[in-house]
């Protein structure tokens, strides 16, 4: 006996992985990291001990199925930094972050909230904001970021995208790139001399 499990216990075992993460992913992107463990099992159709047997407490669940979503986010802060424009770097980065968190409420609570079994994010939360930090001087500096910007409007703006979640799933990306349309021209500097000239009083008021 060589003491590895059979082939077809192997595959099985893979195939509950997987569809456990499926079924977190699902489950967490409509309900938050607050859904109960047991609703993941019974979506993945699977009993809470094959859950718990590959993840034995909840962090690790989380940590799993959103392991694609952590490494997005860190390439898209790293393609911001590399822009050769900071102002479009940083305009990417707002469109694309709120792309990823429409997609999935819980890792929106993951990236955005200290949750208690979320905790791994922090590694992954405070680099970014220094980094967006740096990207912001850069735009700054060519005059086309607002210069009162800091980073806490960024992190506000994210806490305000994740009430797009009371949208039917189905229109949020749409909901979420107007939004953030909305949040980059709030960002933008306009110099007061390109600023346009005041519309004349409508004509019962012109008399």
């Amino acid at each position: 006996m060589t003491g590895r499990l059979p082939h077809s216990a192997r595959s099985d075992a893979r195939d509950n992985r997987a569809r456990i993460l499926a079924a977190a992913r699902a489950v967490f992107g409509e309900a938050g990291l607050g859904a109960p463990v047991r609703e993941v099992a019974r979506r993945a159709d699977v009993g809470p001990a094959t859950l718990y047997r590959h993840f034995p407490a909840k962090g690790d669940l989380i940590a799993a199925a959103y392991a694609d979503q952590r490494r997005v986010c860190r390439s898209i802060v790293h393609d911001a930094l590399a822009a050769p424009d900071p102002w479009h770097g940083f305009r990417s980065l707002i469109e694309r972050v709120c792309e990823l968190h429409a997609l999935s409420q819980g890792f929106a609570d993951a990236f955005m909230t200290a949750h208690p079994e979320a905790m791994d994010f922090a590694a992954d939360r405070e680099p970014a904001l220094r980094a967006v930090a740096e990207l912001a001087r850069r735009a700054q500096r060519t005059g086309r970021l607002r210069p009162g910007f800091v980073v806490d409007d960024l992190v506000l703006m994210l806490m305000a995208h994740r009430g797009l979640q009371d949208v039917p799933q189905a229109a949020r990306p749409a909901a979420s790139r107007r939004f953030a349309a909305y949040v980059i021209e709030a960002f933008r500097a306009v110099p007061e001399a390109a600023a346009p000239a005041p519309l004349p009083p409508p004509p019962c008021l012109s008399r």
